[in-house]
This record gives structure tokens, sequence and C-alpha cells, in this order.
């Protein structure tokens, strides 16, 4: 079995789907060795395991709202599309969503996965109690206060099997999008925080051509049924009049609506539509975060190596997250820009160039997305995290027999 884009052959001889928590538990019990299999979005080894995987996608989602409407616990094993239908339809929300609604929750709490906007953190920073199986097999819950929270919250399955989570959500609220196409360099760079700040979340899609960010997601939050009022030209760049890819020759029918037609969040966040995929995932992705405040002389230096690595990008994305206390996450601490790599599929030379842009990005503490193609030759990527140490006391109380150690957790955090 592979991942979904086929760049990572499991090696476990053994695949688990239980039904229940109860069935996790036991499970956990007998392994050796066991992994969280999650929706397989991951493009590293992060899931691998010698032992045994679990998969939680046919456990019941039991999406539970809390009788104030500030929290919904839900398993972990759900697509956050599942999820997102079932919030709306008690008039509530998440604070944001990744570009795929496809991901499974725990996963990508599991990973600091996020999507875009000054204001909003990842999707772990919503997380307000987590359960998880142990070593021993019995499921333990840690809340927003406790001691070890913001060490088990992110933990890219080192601590054990995550099966439910509590989340915090808000009242409903509807997106409209706009795209523009063709914002200059000068322009995106000269005004970057007026960039980004312009709407609730916004991408800046590019395959790094001399002039020209190849196009600009403004996604706006409005009250239900709210009339929407086009942003207009950002800095140059027009708003388009047809929907589009962020891959520009791709059919956007995958995309979510777009030329500044209102509706449901779950509708308008996410970049491409539950009910379609994306792609066929022909395709690798990696992905550095940056401190905000080195970003326009990041993405300068990129800019400037682009005819090393510009041929392998089918596009990238330039987005903002704000920060969290998550200690495993990417976002810990700072204010933070991802720059984001979509690459086809030709790993031998994606990860020569993911090593070039490592090595371009280091003075700036780049982190790398856990759940992206990353080389991390030096073996320091432990060190741009500052609470490493206490992750790996916490590691070794949860689990002193390595039951979730594997290759990965072993080459990156040691």
């Amino acid at each position: 079995m592979t991942n979904w884009a086929g760049n990572v052959a499991y090696r476990s001889p053994r695949v688990h789907h239980p039904e229940t928590v109860e069935d996790v538990s036991g499970i956990v019990a007998a392994s050796e060795h066991v992994r969280a299999l999650g929706s397989r979005h991951a493009f590293s080894d992060i899931s691998d395991t010698s032992g045994d995987l679990v998969s939680l996608e046919r456990i019941d989602p039991q999406v539970t709202v809390a009788p104030d409407r500030r929290t919904v616990e839900v398993t972990a094993g759900t697509r956050y599309a599942e999820l997102a239908e079932a919030l709306h339809a008690h008039g509530l929300a998440l604070h944001n969503l990744a570009s795929l609604p496809h991901l499974a929750v725990g996963g990508a709490i599991a990973t600091a996965t996020h999507g875009s906007g000054d204001r909003s953190g990842t999707l772990a920073s919503a997380v307000a109690e987590i359960e998880i199986v142990t070593a021993d097999g019995e499921p333990r819950r840690v809340r927003r206060g406790d001691e070890d929270f913001h060490g088990v919250v992110v933990a890219i399955g080192a601590l054990g099997i995550v099966t439910r989570v509590v989340l915090d959500v808000e009242e409903t609220y509807d997106v409209a999008q706009e795209v523009h196409t063709g914002l200059a360099w000068s322009e995106a760079l000269e005004n970057f925080d007026a960039v980004t700040s312009s709407a609730d979340s916004v991408s800046l899609f590019t395959t790094w051509q001399p002039e020209v960010v190849d196009q600009v997601w403004r996604k706006t939050r409005l009250a239900p049924g709210e009339a929407y009022t086009p942003l207009g030209e950002l800095f140059g760049a027009p708003s388009a009049d047809r929907k589009l890819h962020p891959i520009t020759h791709v059919d956007p029918v995958h995309c979510t609506e777009q030329l500044g037609v209102p509706g449901p969040w779950h509708e308008r966040l996410p970049h491409f539509r539950a009910d379609h995929m994306p792609s066929a995932g022909a395709e690798l992705q990696s992905e550095y975060l940056v401190p905000r405040e080195h970003a326009v002389e990041a993405i300068s230096i990129l800019r400037a190596l682009a005819p090393r690595f510009a041929e392998l990008v089918q596009v990238s994305e330039i987005r903002t997250i704000a920060p969290d206390e998550h200690w495993l996450s990417s976002a810990y601490g700072r204010d933070t820009v991802g720059l984001h790599f979509t690459w086809f599929p030709r790993s031998v030379q994606v990860r020569g160039a993911a090593a070039a842009l490592e090595e371009a990005l280091a003075p700036f503490g780049a982190r790398p997305h856990w759940g992206k193609v990353f080389v991390d030759t030096r073996r320091q990527v432990a060190s741009l995290f500052p609470r490493i140490e206490d992750f790996r006391e916490l590691r070794a109380r949860w689990d002193p027999a390595g039951k979730f150690r594997n290759t990965f957790v072993h080459r990156h955090l040691g």
C-alpha cells in the first residue's frame, strides 16, 4: 500500500481497520510497533512503520456539539468535509480549513497543517482537548491548560494514536472569494503586509515567473446572507472574470466557487471542492515555514534560485499563519509565512531541489511541514523547535519502549 501520491510504500504487513476506540486500544496493547495511518495525504514517511498500521476511517464520526455551542467533539479519523457539513447544519463553523477538505482531522492536527490568514492559526490551534491511546492501550485525555497539552497536540504520531478531539467552534459565516491575476512581484514584495492583510485569507500562487505573481486568491468573511462588495484591483492586479485553477492550464471544475459569489464557509475556505479530488496524486509537495519578518527576503532569495528548480514546479503557494504554542508546530511562537511547492512527481530531482531550498532558507530558521517532502541533510530540523528537549522528555514518559517510534521520528527528532 502507498500514500496518495505513490511516493511512499508502507512497509507494514498489517493494516487494521478498527470500528471503535476500544478496538484501537486492543490493537495498540498487542503491538510492538504501531502508527496511525490517517488519510494518506502525507508526502513523507511520517506514518510508516515495520509494525502495525491503524486506520480510523471506519470509526463513526460521532460529531457532538457541546451544550454551550463553543466546542465540538469528533473522532480523529473523520474528514474535515464531513465535520464541516455537520457543523454547518448546527449553524456553527471552524475558524479555518486547509486547501483540501479531504484530510483526516487527526492527521492534520498532528502535523500542524494550516490554511491561510494573518490572524488564523494552524488547524491544531482549535484543539481544546485531545484523546490519545497510549503505549499501554489505555485512552488518555489532555485538556487545554494541562501541563503536557502543548506537547501532545502536535506530536507527529510519536506519543500514541489520537482517537478523539474537541475543537473550538464559532457561529457560522459566509465567505466570498476573488482571484486576481498578474500581480507584479515588485508590488507584491513592497506591499507584502498590505497584500496578505487585504482579506481574511490570502494566497499567492506563483510559477516563479520573473515579473509577476500568477494569481492571488482573496477570501473575505461575511455574515450569513450579507451582500459582498468586490475588493477591486490589488496593486494593479485585476480581478479575474472567469473561474481559475491555481495551475493555470488545469480545468477549475475541482475548485471552490470564485468571482466574489458568497457562500458557506466550508465551501469557500478550501481551494478545492469536497466532492472532487483536485488531482490523481500525480505530484509531490514540500513546504517551508519562515518567520514573517524574514518572508520578503526569503522570497527574494527563492526568486534568484528559481532557474535551478522552476522546471520541477507545477505551482507554489505563499500564505500566512498566526502563531501558536504547540511545541512541534511549524508556527510555534512566531507569525509565519508558508512557502509551498507542488512539484512534478520526479522524486530524485525533487529531493535535490528540496536540499537546495533548505540550504538557502537555513539562515531564516525555516521549519519544514512534517507531512511534506523534506531532506534535513544535516539533521538540524529538531533544533528549529525551541521546546524540542521538553518534547523528548515527554516522549520518554509517554512511550518509554518506543512503541510509536519509527524511522521518520528517529531521523528527525533523534
